[in-house]
């Protein structure tokens, strides 16, 4: 309990140095994550331990659940548009991947609620299952910024990383655990506990990048990042004369004008003797007409 409450306070000291420092209009799907967490305990905990209102409870808890996911994706593109932000063509190719990544994990959340193959809740089921695969990618965005931090100029005193660690460390020991209590290793008491202290955790780290000074990027190989822009602008925008349509085209009109070049050569001249006949006749006529004017 006292960790669950430490939480909205947490939250609510990060949310202020935010809009204390003007980093809300950097991060605005974060600042309003944290706002949006705030509030769900201010509506949910009253309601936790009252009499008759466990359904409440209930529908109000799973709908801020799958709000958080959804949230929680979003600043997932938040952070990868900061960091990007050099890089239009890398920023250009990533949007509508996320847009797409995004429909995909949706719609396998209501393909595996509506299939109820575990007999949970269906709300249940399909909220969670959405947690997880927003959880894959938030851990999979900090292993990349860790691993390409040194190539993409991405410093690891940036609040964008800061944010992102903290997100990958709550989702990489939810997913940890939830495989441990699968496996029983670990009681649900011990999942709920360690769960809420890597939370509380995220919101430290994000306290503390929150109060970090501003730091620049670092220097890379400029050279480098103009050869990735060049090359994705290539593949986003191909020129005509690489399509492989064009190409045919052109073999295959060579090949029309070899063919009927070959045929012009091997044909034979088709009447041979009606083109000398008129110049002999005109010959002859020529020579009878002198002769004419000579008499």
């Amino acid at each position: 309990m006292f960790l669950w409450c430490a939480q909205p306070a947490l939250q609510a000291v990060v949310a202020a140095v935010l809009w204390r420092r003007k980093m809300h209009k950097l991060f605005p799907v974060f600042f309003t994550f944290l706002l949006v967490q705030i509030v769900e305990f201010a509506v949910t905990f009253p309601l936790y331990e009252r009499p008759g209102a466990y359904q409440l409870y209930f529908w109000l808890f799973w709908f801020g659940e799958a709000v958080n996911a959804i949230l929680g994706f979003k600043v997932i593109h938040e952070i990868f548009l900061d960091v990007f932000r050099p890089y239009p063509a890398l920023k250009d190719l990533g949007t509508p991947v996320f847009k797409w990544a995004g429909l995909v994990m949706l719609l396998v959340s209501v393909v595996v609620a509506a299939s109820n193959s575990f007999g949970q809740d269906p709300v249940i089921h399909a909220v969670t299952t959405l947690e997880r695969s927003v959880g894959f990618v938030q851990v999979g965005l900090i292993l990349f910024l860790i691993l390409f931090s040194g190539f993409l100029g991405v410093s690891r005193k940036q609040t964008s990383f800061g944010i992102a660690l903290g997100f990958g460390l709550l989702a990489g020991a939810e997913l940890v655990l939830l495989a441990m209590n699968s496996g029983g290793l670990v009681q649900r008491g011990s999942v709920d506990l360690i769960n809420m202290l890597s939370y509380n955790a995220s919101i430290v780290i994000w306290l503390a990048y929150s109060l970090f000074p501003q730091v620049e990027r670092k220097s890379v190989n400029r050279l480098r990042t103009q050869r990735w822009e060049q090359s994705l602008a290539e593949l986003q925008r191909p020129k005509s004369n690489d399509s492989l349509i064009p190409m045919f085209e052109t073999m295959v009109e060579r090949a029309f004008s070899r063919s009927s070049s070959v045929e012009s050569v091997e044909e034979p001249p088709l009447r041979p003797v009606s083109r000398q006949t008129p110049r002999v006749e005109s010959a002859a006529v020529k020579t009878a007409a002198a002769g004419s004017r000579r008499g």
